[in-house]
């Protein structure tokens, strides 16, 4: 099936192109034969794959990067309103689309799978993409990180399905219309967004809203907030597919063996026991397959041949990727920044690393997630054998009076932890290098720039 330029899209400009999410969807749009242009503050891999796309990317932020023929202005949350580009789009009446928008038309006309839920929407997306795509069905998707090299966080693919993470970070995720929509897990986060969990039910109540007629809701049942949701939406006119270990699940999964870094997963799906290979380690990954399985099953596709092309799928950029050993000792990046992801990756290291010491290098990330979750971030530290603690990643956030680190490491430190704080991230690789042994696991953990130190501390260790 083949899908065109949506209105008013043939000649976009992005603001912040090289973001994980803005980034796809100028690859897509570039893809479908449209010009593409766009701005972000600093130069790197992903700027150059667009540009081998034919886009144009400009590094800073400038007025007259914006071409005057631009059709509209791509921009996302994280964009302030004292922009230079914006306030050059509002001069020449250039219309502004938030990035939901722009990817809500890009999945008109086709069969979309919106994936959503405050952990694992990357690794479950990239999972159906991969899966989907090693059965030949050619989807289309957009997803919130790197399957394998800079870029290849989307593609336009010429099949009529269309995998696409939804953020519920800004109520993004009200735009779409899914065919099939998938709930991981409902936790509180984004507190600058969500004032409470009656809020957050609110705002995924209204995603589950937005699937199409006849649509399918796929959803744990094993988490409290999806069981919550759960009995929110069951009268609602939409297919309810629940997934997990409890006895209720329509899609129950009856175990998760470790095997090295890849789980064996045994499930029974509509009355069929069915066993599958999961290329990456731990439950929580686990359970993201299922959740992929039991999507694609509701699209039309045979369980039988999406079960074992889902261990197609090896990993995805910062969800725990091994970058490298030396000394002896491997150095793993983990995107997780949330408590409840912290301990999720802690715990599959910890199976899948046996006796070996698991260090980590932790970098919290914006100042209002470290108000609510410090303690909950420290506790989740208590599991490694010892970290480093570095200052807080601001992101898109203005520094909040008595919010730092300080709240993590205090935490740890009351749950028996090793802690370490480091304030000048220059300093990590020779801290860590004196810490660890041969047959050490290093973790850099966070959602910020803490990634960049993988290859750093590996030099050190070399030297």
């Amino acid at each position: 099936m083949a899908a065109g330029l949506p209105p008013a899209m043939d000649r976009p400009h992005f603001i912040g192109i090289g973001g994980a999410g803005m980034s796809g969807i100028a690859k897509i749009l570039a893809q479908r034969g449209a010009v593409v242009a766009g701005s972000d503050a600093k130069e790197s891999a992903t700027a150059e794959a667009l540009r081998a796309l034919g886009a144009t990317v400009h590094i800073g932020h400038a007025a007259e990067h914006l071409a005057d023929d631009a059709s509209c202005v791509v921009v996302s949350s994280a964009i302030r309103q004292d922009n230079p580009e914006l306030a050059r789009a509002a001069e020449l009446g250039i219309p502004v689309v938030h990035r939901s928008d722009a990817l809500a038309a890009l999945m008109d006309g086709l069969r979309p799978i919106a994936v959503a839920g405050t952990h694992g929407k990357t690794t479950t997306t990239s999972m159906l993409a991969v899966s989907l795509s090693e059965l030949d069905l050619k989807p289309s998707y957009a997803i919130g990180g790197d399957l394998d090299a800079p870029g290849s966080n989307a593609l336009h693919g010429e099949g009529e399905i269309f995998v696409a993470e939804a953020d519920e970070s800004d109520r993004s995720f009200h735009k779409y219309a899914p065919e099939v929509a998938i709930v991981l897990n409902v936790e509180l986060d984004h507190h600058a967004n969500y004032a409470s969990m009656d809020e957050i039910y609110a705002s995924f109540e209204t995603f589950v809203d937005r699937i199409t007629d006849g649509g399918t809701l796929v959803i744990a049942a094993d988490h409290e907030g999806a069981r919550e949701l759960t009995r929110r939406v069951r009268a609602r006119d939409v297919t309810v597919v629940t997934y997990g270990e409890s006895d209720d699940a329509d899609v129950r999964v009856l175990s998760v063996v470790p095997q090295g870094l890849k789980s064996e997963v045994t499930v029974v799906l509509e009355g069929q026991e069915l066993t599958f290979t999961v290329s990456v380690p731990g439950r929580h990954y686990a359970h993201n397959a299922v959740a992929a399985l039991a999507a694609g099953v509701a699209l039309g596709v045979p369980a039988a041949d999406l079960a074992p092309a889902i261990a197609a799928y090896t990993g995805v950029k910062r969800r725990l990727q091994l970058k490298g050993e030396a000394a002896g000792v491997q150095v793993i990046d983990s995107y997780a920044h949330h408590p409840t992801e912290m301990t999720a990756d802690l715990e599959a290291m910890r199976a899948a690393a046996g006796d070996a010491r698991i260090l980590v290098v932790f970098q919290p990330h914006l100042f209002s997630r470290t108000q609510e979750l410090g303690k909950e971030m420290g506790q989740s530290l208590a599991l490694a054998d010892a970290s480093v603690v570095l200052d807080i990643y601001p992101a898109r956030e203005d520094p909040i009076p008595g919010v730092t680190s300080e709240l993590i490491i205090e935490a740890a430190r009351a749950a028996g932890a090793e802690v370490t704080p480091v304030r000048d991230k220059a300093d990590v690789p020779s801290v860590v290098a004196g810490m660890a042994k041969p047959g050490d696991l290093v973790l850099t953990m966070g959602a910020g720039d803490v990634t960049d130190l993988g290859p750093h501390i590996l030099d050190r260790l070399s030297n």
